[in-house]
């Protein structure tokens, strides 16, 4: 049974366009979703940060105008809780893209990464 991928992207993103472009290479399917009009939820991220083995910290897109709107000093001030609760508030402010592949979870695109996850 395959497992259903849901990427989470944002059309203008480049890096979500290689990521995409890796997954039609290799023949993948997957549900898109629009990380800007449908951002993950705080109960999605919660269980998301947690399977990709990364910190919610690493979940955020610090070359953004969201990111800067806030303020590294303010960011790196807030706890793991605010950080999720303004994740959840803000699309773009989430680094991308994210990729959940049944209890497997990416954050970002590398080429290894993907490869592991979606090797047969």
């Amino acid at each position: 049974m395959k497992r259903k991928v849901i990427f989470l992207g944002y059309n203008k993103c480049g890096t979500c366009k290689k990521a995409e472009g890796w997954l039609k290479k290799h023949d993948m399917s997957y549900e898109y979703r629009s990380i800007v009009e449908n951002p993950p939820t705080k109960i999605e991220l919660e269980t998301w940060v947690k399977a990709s083995g990364v910190s919610v910290r690493k979940w955020l897109n610090t070359s953004g105008q969201s990111y800067r709107a806030i303020g590294k000093e303010k960011i790196d001030a807030a706890s793991d809780e605010t950080l999720m609760k303004w994740l959840a508030a803000d699309g773009k402010l989430v680094r991308r893209p994210v990729v959940v592949a049944g209890a497997q979870v990416l954050v970002g695109f590398r080429d290894d990464a993907f490869a592991a996850v979606f090797s047969p």
